[in-house]
């Protein structure tokens, strides 16, 4: 075997170990759907203020039947030999509240960093054809160790993910809702495109939305020189259940 060959195979070999757990998977990459999206404010806006209960029908978000699946897709030259990832959390906690004159209607929710999973085999079938159950436990564990690191969530100095209503206007049938979300020390507001059902004491919520790491200051995860990458934009799928407190 030629010299020629060997150096090939062996930077091959480096570029396999480096993927932390975006291995090799032969599929069409599928970019996030576009989303409107409202440009992100000079500075980091403030929390809303807490509104008075006086008035409004107050719903507990019930982490048992509530989920957020984060869609994380491979990018880069190199794109075949990584994964997309589905990032989870049935750990959301919160609350919305429901008034007659719904743009006065808010919400407050936030999930711990720490208990974010990586590639349920359930959450991955139902995220489509794009992600294949598959995935090592190796891989999993790498790509869940790369995502709590500092340069991306940094679990360590900031624990929780935060979502408040920024302005919501419409009605319930036809919601119009923008949302403030902080992720480490970065506030950004997106349009939150959504579906609300009432039903007697239970309040769903349901929709998708796209944002950017590097709107919360996340570096996404990339190796050779971005050949292989983590795409910058995420694709965020909730579906979510309050129970009428």
């Amino acid at each position: 075997m030629s010299r020629t060959v060997l150096g090939f195979a062996s930077r091959t070999g480096v570029l396999l170990l480096l993927c932390l757990g975006l291995t090799a998977c032969p599929r069409p990459v599928q970019r996030p759907l576009p989303t409107p999206s409202v440009p992100p404010p000079p500075t980091p806006a403030e929390p809303a203020p807490l509104p008075s209960e006086e008035g409004a029908t107050i719903y507990e978000i019930d982490p048992r039947a509530s989920v957020l699946h984060i869609h994380v897709f491979r990018g880069g030259t190199f794109a075949r030999l990584g994964h997309n990832h589905v990032v989870s959390s049935r750990s959301v906690t919160g609350r919305v509240w429901m008034r007659q004159q719904f743009s006065r209607s808010g919400f407050e929710l936030s999930f711990p960093v720490e208990e974010l999973s990586v590639d349920d085999p359930e959450a991955r079938r139902a995220a489509g054809d794009d992600f294949p159950p598959e995935i090592p436990a190796a891989d999993k564990e790498g790509t869940r160790k790369n995502m709590l690191r500092k340069e991306v969530l940094d679990a360590e100095n900031y624990p929780k993910i935060t979502v408040q209503a920024a302005a919501i206007s419409g009605s319930i049938q036809a919601p119009n809702i923008t949302a403030s979300i902080t992720i480490k020390d970065a506030t950004r507001v997106v349009v939150v495109p959504a579906r609300i059902t009432v039903s007697g004491a239970k309040l769903t919520a349901s929709g998708e939305f796209n944002v950017k790491q590097t709107d919360f200051g996340m570096k996404p995860f990339s190796v050779a020189l971005g050949a292989l990458e983590v795409q910058d934009q995420l694709r965020i799928v909730f579906d979510l259940t309050a129970v009428q407190r």
